[in-house]
């Protein structure tokens, strides 16, 4: 089979003739402040009135704002890099399937379609059209990890999409301000904690209005989409720049994940062209019979974030900073599976394709790029406590890899950033008691730079408590995390089960008094020890 591109046909881009500034730099800095503190306005709305630690806490969700045609403007100050690539994306997909001209105020879209969503069903994106005078001007979309969707509890085990959970397509979830009674029952009947999830869904349309009333102030005032097109091409034009300073040349990496029976591959080849570059996974290991495939949205929005952090992270994330870059991947592929496949893990391999990038570029780029550190690791638990259903999802951090420049930090979400779930929140909203949360002392490798320490997390089912079905998402348990320009290797993480050490793959029944102790692994280490 052929390849199929990431960005394409998804991707939208500015005309040829918007070259020009139509601001000078004063105006355009107070503007793009105003849109930052529009969208933040938004996020804070959406935080506020959400129901699960996931958003609170764990800070797993994006709210993004787009022009009319879906190309990204301005995005939240704490939204996940993975879900600020897909977003765009997504609302590119709800208007194929909804014609602007059909689109009215009142209107909410909905899904949680992998494919052209944000890469798994736990994820639900909705999109509201914001209205100035009558036309259609853009769209506040958010997407954000309900605590849960149905079908199994997330876990790597799961053999195709619909062991995974509640399927929603492209469709509105509001019809010119009236809700669709239908799929909301469907929601609610599908999922086990309907309270948390339809709450977190709701929250999503508030922060989506905040955003559409709190805009209306600045378009009496400037043309967003002139000035939509002078912030992407001040992005464009600076990420273009940056990609020149790299020699033009073919760069490849291999990077390994622990895998099943045997290890899974991610092969990169990444191809500078003068202002452009090229990401190809051909190589990279088939699609998989569990839930590790990454979608090719997913896909792109990882590599392009790997290289915006090396070349331009200072700049602003919107379209133009994406457009110099392509992502492609071989059709059946683990980065671009066919449906059903099942995704819900796709995070363990997903995270790891910054590191791809980094070690393709790491000859050309050793003062910018750092050492292999850890994706974080989850745990999945539900059952009954306190005569009501639970389901929580609580993440544990790991260390990050060392630079040139510094020592790798610990206890760190890289390449999302997720937060440390707080304790308190574990153990009321589950039967447990948390032993002890600590850095794992000594887990990241030695250097010139020491690599960041990872965790141990260690729990106790609460006596008295039902069984409890837990779901573990760990990666980095085989191989160690390597190091950089002659820096020490990480510790692998582990995952002990009443002391015994235990595969994190299958779902497990615990029951009162088990212990789980959670080691998440040390990032690696750069430079010779001196």
């Amino acid at each position: 089979m052929g390849h199929t591109a990431a960005t394409s046909p998804d991707r939208a881009t500015d005309g040829p003739n918007d070259t020009a500034s139509r601001f000078d730099p004063i105006e355009l800095e107070i503007l793009w402040k105003r849109l930052i503190s529009v969208v933040d306005e938004a996020s804070a709305a959406f935080v506020r009135t959400c129901f699960s630690t996931l958003v609170r806490d764990g800070n797993d969700f994006a709210i993004v704002l787009t022009d009319a045609q879906g190309r990204s403007l301005a995005q939240s100050t704490m939204s996940l890099p993975g879900f600020i690539g897909c977003l765009p994306a997504t609302v590119r997909h709800f208007l194929a399937a909804y014609p602007v001209e059909t689109i009215r105020p009142g209107d909410v879209f909905i899904t949680n379609d992998p494919w052209k969503g944000s890469g798994h069903v736990h994820d639900v994106t909705t999109a509201t059209p914001i209205f100035f005078k009558g036309e259609l001007v853009a769209f506040a979309a958010v997407v954000s990890h309900l605590p849960d969707i149905g079908g199994k509890l997330r876990s790597n085990s799961s053999r195709e999409i619909y062991e995974e959970g509640l399927q929603i397509p492209l469709m509105k979830l509001l019809n010119a301000g009236e809700p669709n009674e239908v799929l909301i029952d469907i929601i609610r009947q599908n999922i086990r904690v309907p309270e948390q999830g339809l709450g977190d869904i709701w929250a999503q349309v508030s922060g989506c209005r905040t955003m559409g009333e709190r805009l209306q102030g600045l378009l009496e005032v400037t043309d967003l989409e002139l000035l939509g097109a002078e912030v992407r091409r001040r992005s464009e034009n600076a990420m273009r720049e940056a990609i020149r300073r790299i020699p033009d040349g073919v760069y490849r990496s291999t990077v390994q994940h622990d895998g099943f029976d045997e290890p899974i591959l991610i092969q990169c080849e990444l191809t500078v062209s003068d202002d452009t570059i090229s990401i190809d996974y051909k190589g990279s290991s088939s699609q998989l019979p569990y839930a590790l495939n990454v979608v090719p949205v997913y896909v792109f929005a990882y590599s392009v974030y790997g290289l915006k952090a090396l070349l331009c992270p200072d700049i602003p994330n919107n379209e133009g900073s994406f457009l110099p870059i392509a992502t492609s991947a071989p059709e059946g592929s683990l980065l671009n599976p066919t449906y059903p496949a099942a995704s819900g893990g796709r995070s363990a391999i997903g995270h790891l394709l910054p590191l791809a990038v980094f070690k393709a570029l790491a000859d050309v780029l050793p003062d910018k790029v750092w050492a292999a550190g850890s994706p974080n690791s989850s745990i999945t638990m539900s059952g009954e406590h306190n005569g009501s259903r639970f389901a929580v999802v609580n993440f544990l951090n790991a260390g990050q890899g060392a630079t040139s420049r510094r020592d790798g930090y610990s206890a760190l979400s890289f390449p999302a950033n997720l937060g440390n779930t707080p304790v308190e929140m574990m153990e009321t909203l589950a039967p447990i008691k948390v032993l002890r949360r600590e850095l794992r002392r000594g887990s990241g490798g030695d250097g010139q730079h020491r690599g960041g320490q990872g965790i141990c997390f260690e729990f106790e089912v609460a006596p008295g408590a039902g069984d409890v079905m837990a779901s573990f998402l760990m990666t980095q348990m085989k191989a160690p995390t390597g190091g950089l320009m002659g820096g020490g290797e990480g510790r692998p993480g582990r995952l002990l089960l009443n002391g015994e050490p235990s595969d994190p793959t299958m779902p497990r029944v615990l029951r009162a008094g088990d212990t789980v102790c959670m080691e998440t692994a040390g990032g690696g280490g750069y430079g010779k020890p001196q």
